[in-house]
């Protein structure tokens, strides 16, 4: 059992995010795992972020991942060009830097306007489960490019790991509720998750002072649309999460830790009690020896968007509406994130 199951990871401006050692819910006894899922649920509720250690992904998987990640974005541009993104339906393929406006904004124009004055600085690619009918994943050719064969078998067995994480998780917070921990298997068991490996090219630094006063960010301000998100930083950061007070707070980057945030759809299913908290993407500031470069280097992060099995229909949870009522009308998965996606791109 782990000497302590639950530190802090952030505190600052009212936000506490926890640390919180999976290893206690995955293998402890079951003290250890109400705590632990107790913890994860008060997360949640308080600050919609957690960063989880000992969560079962092995350093080396991830640095595999994030190698392979790397090689696929120093591919020619007409190569990648040649996999875009091709529906909200799908959500599968690459995206060039400069077409996606994540924010937290959802009529149409008014994030096309928000995309010109300030673009996201970030090129990506979906990667969902695959086989799906009519929906396939946008994989680099395979004949004679063995670098092409190892990113699609790399990147098909960690969407599976991610995705095996993802059920625990949901167990944990179904503990943590106090139903049957069991209760969203079924929600849970058909892989409807997006893996996103995301790049941050290298950018001068001209690019971040804006004669008219906006802020240039990587990411801009947005809430996520599923249940939950797994994100893996690199070294450098840059995610900044909301505070109570209206501040933004840096979720700096822990070693051998996951990030892991509550997304709309599970704010929507819990009745608001687990909140989806705003974040963005900034330039980190230059390390000493960085100081005098004329540009901020490239960043790598990994982004697994968890959602319910898309044929599901979402309504409230039971314990969440009973003395309250149900804050919104039952609406599948799928439905919900196509209407989301459909405003972003």
């Amino acid at each position: 059992m782990p000497d302590k199951i639950v530190d802090s990871a952030v505190e600052k401006d009212d936000l506490v995010i926890p640390l919180i050692d999976f290893s206690a819910f995955l293998s402890g006894t079951p003290t250890s795992q109400k705590t632990t899922a107790e913890a994860i649920l008060n997360g949640f509720q308080s600050a919609g972020f957690i960063y989880l250690k000992n969560h079962g992904i092995s350093p080396s998987t991830l640095s595999t991942v994030f190698a392979n990640s790397a090689k696929f974005f120093a591919r020619p541009k007409e190569q990648k060009d040649a996999l875009a993104w091709y529906s909200p339906e799908a959500n599968r393929g690459y995206t060039a830097q400069g077409r996606e406006k994540v924010s937290s904004l959802e009529e149409l124009e008014d994030i096309a306007e928000l995309r010109k004055q300030v673009p996201d600085l970030k090129e990506s690619i979906e990667i969902g489960r695959e086989g799906e009918p009519g929906m396939p994943n946008m994989w680099p050719a395979t004949d004679g490019d063995d670098e092409a064969k190892v990113f699609k078998e790399v990147m098909l067995d960690f969407h599976d790991t991610c995705k095996a994480l993802h059920i625990q998780l949901m167990r944990a917070i179904a503990q943590g509720m106090g139903i049957e921990a069991s209760w969203f298997d079924g929600f849970t068991d058909g892989g409807d998750n997006t893996l996103r490996l995301l790049h941050y090219p290298e950018v001068s630094k001209s690019v971040f002072r804006r004669d008219d006063g906006q802020l240039q960010v990587r990411a801009g301000e947005h809430s996520d649309y599923g249940s939950l998100t797994l994100l893996f930083q690199d070294a450098r950061g840059g995610l900044q999460v909301r505070s109570p007070k209206g501040t933004w707070v840096d979720a700096t980057p822990i070693p051998d830790t996951i990030v892991i945030n509550a997304g709309d759809l599970l704010a929507r299913w819990s009745n608001d009690t687990i909140k989806s908290t705003k974040h963005r993407v900034v330039e980190p500031p230059p390390k000493p020896e960085d100081a005098a470069a004329t540009s901020y280097p490239p960043r790598y992060s990994i982004a697994y968007f968890c959602n319910p099995n898309f044929e599901k229909v979402i309504e409230a949870i039971p314990g969440t509406f009973e003395e309250s009522g149900k804050k919104y009308e039952g609406i599948k998965s799928g439905e919900y994130l196509v209407r989301r996606l459909t405003a972003t791109y």
